[in-house]
């Protein structure tokens, strides 16, 4: 196993007074302490071996038998008991049996999966590109906070407790590049889903009754006791002019504008539903007394970029 060095030395024997030539291998220290530490395992291995099969290895063990009574026991079990799931934040606060409405659900519907939109645009095509939606931008803002215009929720939810329906919100807010995604028109270029003061919706269970809602968006204003004896908010007009897009004449009062949107009109990419649907647009901030108008910078610089 080791390697030693050959180093020849003369002795001298005695008896015949003879000079002798003799080997002797001399061992590298290194080897040397290999070899020891190689013998001391050995040494250690074969007396755990004896000790593991000698009896008397387990003369340091102790053992005792455990008695106990049959009723015998430290601490009373209460019996089990079923109890409730905590709801998550956005399932807190129901109407009737449905969710009750709230800012989180007008988020912007777009996405980076879908495809470009090509348009035939005069002489060239033009591809819009989608926006990555609620993950990468909030809703409006006003004071520093997320901000949808009251009324429409408050419509919504209303609408929601007297028909015991489901209210599909198809779009809420858009922002600019999902806006141009959706419909590049130029009539859609200045929407007011822009600002968070347009809702576009259907009734689930009710889709081919929207004349119906639209009474229910009416009698809201009848109902509810802030408006009470205001004649401009309670009382509804016709919207005569033929600038719309829309066949049948919008409802208006000082605060919102109503559209109703037939199977084959309104379809664009947040509508693709074969249902009539109806829009509502905020005329009129009842908390700024103002009239709520689209500007550019509020669709463009009034929320954050993720």
């Amino acid at each position: 196993m080791f390697v030693g060095k050959k180093m020849n030395f003369f002795s001298i024997d005695k008896q015949s007074i003879e000079i002798k030539k003799k080997q002797l291998i001399i061992m590298n220290p290194m080897h040397a302490l290999s070899l020891l530490l190689f013998l001391l395992f050995l040494i250690g291995c074969s007396s755990s071996d004896d000790n593991s099969g000698n009896a008397s290895g387990t003369r340091y063990q102790k053992g005792e038998y455990l008695y106990r009574h049959h009723n015998e026991h430290l601490f009373a079990i209460s019996p089990p008991q079923l109890a409730s799931i905590e709801p998550y934040p956005w399932e807190k606060g129901k109407v009737g049996e449905h969710l009750k409405i709230t800012k989180e659900f007008f988020r912007c519907k777009g996405s980076n999966l879908n495809p470009p939109h090509a348009v035939q645009e005069k002489k060239e095509v033009v591809r819009y590109f989608d926006c990555g939606g609620a993950a990468k931008h909030t809703l409006p803002l006003r004071d520093e906070k997320e901000f949808i215009y009251p009324i429409l929720i408050d419509l919504l939810n209303y609408i929601q407790a007297k028909t015991q329906k489901k209210v599909v919100i198809t779009s809420g807010h858009r922002c600019p590049e999902h806006n141009a995604y959706v419909d590049p028109s130029p009539e859609n270029l200045y929407s007011k889903h822009m600002i968070g003061a347009e809702v576009s919706f259907y009734v689930q269970g009710m889709e081919e009754l929207p004349e119906l809602i639209v009474k229910c968006l009416q009698a809201y204003f009848t109902e509810t006791p802030k408006y009470e004896g205001k004649k401009e908010f309670i009382e509804f007009q016709r919207y005569e002019k033929d600038d719309v897009n829309v066949s049948t004449q919008p409802w208006m009062n000082k605060e919102i504008f109503i559209k109703l949107f037939k199977k084959d009109e309104g379809r664009n990419f947040d509508n693709r539903h074969p249902y009539p649907y109806i829009s509502v647009q905020v005329r009129y901030d009842m908390d700024s007394k103002e009239k709520v108008i689209y500007t550019w910078d509020k669709a463009n610089h009034n929320y954050f970029r993720i």
